[in-house]
C-alpha cells in the first residue's frame, strides 16, 4: 500500500503566537542590550588604561627632559659664575678687598701630634659692666 502524502496546512497565525514572538524579540534584545554594555565597559576600561600609560609616559618624558635642561642651566651658570669671578679677582685684588689667590700645594697627610696639656689655665669670662644711665 501505498502511502499517503497529505499537505501540511501552516497554521494562521493568532494571537497567542503574536504574543510568544513578541516576548522571543524581547528577550532577545534584552540579551543582546547586555552584550553591547558589556562590550562598551570592557573597551571604556581598556581605553582608560591606556590614557593612563600614555599619560604617565608623558609625564616621565617630560620630567627626563626638564632634568636635562636644569643640569644644562646649572652647568652655565657654574661657568658664568667662574668666568665672571676669574675676571673680577684682578680688580678686587687691585682695590685690596680680596687677597690674591694661592695655589693649592698638594697636602701630604701628617701624622697624629701628641696631644698637649695647656700651660695656662682657663681664663673666666670678665665681670660683666654696669650701664650708665645717662642724664636728661
Amino acid at each position: 500500500m501505498a502511502a499517503k502524502k497529505t499537505a501540511r496546512k501552516t497554521p494562521e497565525p493568532t494571537l497567542r503566537h503574536v504574543w510568544l514572538a513578541g516576548l522571543g524579540l524581547i528577550a532577545v534584545a534584552r540579551r543582546e542590550a547586555v552584550a553591547a554594555a558589556t562590550d562598551a565597559s570592557d573597551r571604556l576600561q581598556a581605553a582608560r588604561k591606556q590614557a593612563e600609560t600614555f599619560a604617565g609616559q608623558a609625564q616621565r618624558d617630560v620630567l627626563g627632559r626638564l632634568a636635562e635642561v636644569r643640569e644644562q642651566g646649572e652647568a652655565s651658570v657654574e661657568r658664568f659664575s667662574a668666568d665672571v669671578e676669574a675676571r673680577l679677582e684682578p680688580v678686587l685684588t687691585k682695590l685690596g678687598l680680596k687677597k690674591p689667590a694661592r695655589k693649592a700645594a698638594p697636602r701630604a697627610r701628617k701624622k697624629p701630634a701628641a696631644k698637649k696639656t695647656r700651660s695656662t689655665p682657663v681664663r673666666k669670662p670678665a665681670a660683666k659692666r654696669t650701664l650708665r644711665r645717662s642724664r636728661a
